[in-house]
């Protein structure tokens, strides 16, 4: 069957069940379309995540900053920031603390057919934005908000001010009572409250409607490139893909969301586009700053960003967390000669976006980044394209 194209072994995917908004959920779908909240009065919360683009960038304004906004899809299940799994609360497995054990550690290899061993690493994950500086939805919603280069607003009283003369200002009345219009505090904490709940009630967010979970529920049939491409995917001697972005779906049914929430540092090149790295000096090093404030002193995590999901990834128009790559070939020829012919993807020194006393932590050992210069890539031209067009089915439909 699988040389059809047929998944042989299908299987029943639980999805988010769907319903009407809630008038909580709807005001927060009229505060994340609203430009008025912004210091310019023209960008809004779907200003950097277009739902033409599955909420992630426009084509036309694809950097903020020195990065790419993330999708906001599919960020229901996303897991809080931790160092290991199962983290929980008590002080025995703090972060400090689990972040200190991480030191010094050996992490078992990822393949795309093992997955459990490095399930249990002591490395980072979870968390939001490409350094996992936040845990929750609210707390991703307020900070936008207060980016100089986002919405800019100078304070959230500033941002509170603005809600108040929002044509939707009844709406905090009728849900929180008149008195709400009244405290600028509570009032920014429920207007992004609202937005979270947007973020998971609208259905766009979370759809699971790719080609490839028709073809995990056997509905589907891939095309020859694409069952081949698929296969590249899952191989640990060429992509390996499917070792940090996970496939299978869970055992109690969930779609896999190609993610396993994990922290890498890969080395991407340097952006020279980007306006910040005109100074030599700066360098985005994802948990140790200079937006993430916590983790400085965790220099083994320098350099790391988090795995982010591939569905609807061949709709991106740019990759990487600094928007390096525009297209998938480049990342594909990034995966395939970063080790054995640098030069085709560095424009100067191999590793030139990362300070080199902090070029130990980048990873050499996963495949197919466990190659040596001289030696055969891992992909040849067709299997890139091959899993170029496996990528393409993890789009949604419209």
């Amino acid at each position: 069957m699988l040389a059809n194209g047929e998944n042989p072994y299908p299987v029943h995917l639980i999805r988010p069940p769907q319903a009407p908004l809630s008038a909580m959920a709807q005001l927060g779908k009229r505060i994340f379309f609203d430009t008025s909240l912004s210091a310019s009065g023209r960008m809004s919360c779907a200003s950097c995540h277009s739902p033409a683009e599955h909420f992630g960038p426009p084509v036309d304004a694809p950097v903020q900053g020195v990065r790419p906004p993330p999708t906001l899809t599919y960020l229901e299940r996303h897991p809080p920031f931790s160092v290991g799994p199962d983290a929980d609360e008590d002080e025995n497995s703090s972060v400090p603390l689990q972040a200190a054990l991480a030191a010094g550690t050996t992490h078992a290899p990822k393949t795309a057919h093992n997955t459990a061993d490095s399930a249990a690493n002591l490395v980072p994950q979870g968390g939001l934005f490409w350094d996992g500086r936040v845990d929750t939805l609210q707390q991703q919603a307020i900070q936008p908000l207060l980016n100089p280069v986002e919405m800019a607003n100078p304070s959230a009283a500033a941002v509170a001010a603005k809600l108040r003369r929002a044509r939707y200002a009844p709406a905090f009345a009728q849900l929180f009572g008149a008195a709400i219009l009244d405290a600028p505090d509570r009032l920014v904490s429920e207007a992004v409250f609202a937005v979270a709940r947007y973020q998971i009630e609208e259905p766009a967010l979370h759809p699971y409607s790719s080609k490839f979970d028709r073809w995990l529920e056997g509905t589907a049939r891939f095309t020859p490139a694409e069952m081949r491409g698929y296969v590249l995917f899952n191989d640990p001697d060429k992509a390996n893909c499917g070792g940090c972005h996970l496939d299978k779906p869970t055992p109690d049914g969930l779609p896999p969301l190609f993610t396993d929430s994990q922290f890498e540092a890969l080395g991407a090149p340097r952006n020279t586009v980007l306006a910040a790295n005109r100074d030599p000096a700066f360098f985005d090093l994802g948990i140790c700053g200079p937006y993430r404030e916590d983790m400085h002193a965790d220099t083994q995590f320098c350099g790391m960003f988090i795995t982010p999901t591939l569905r609807n990834v061949a709709t991106r128009h740019v990759f990487f967390h600094n928007g390096v790559f525009t297209s998938l070939q480049q990342v594909m020829d990034f995966y395939a000669f970063r080790d054995v012919a640098p030069e085709k993807v560095y424009r100067g020194a191999k590793y030139d976006d990362i300070p080199e006393r902090y070029r130990a932590n980048i990873d050499v050992a996963d495949p197919p980044f466990n190659r040596q210069p001289g030696q055969l890539p891992a992909m040849t031209d067709l299997d890139s394209a091959d899993i170029i067009a496996f990528l393409q089915t993890l789009t949604d439909a419209e």
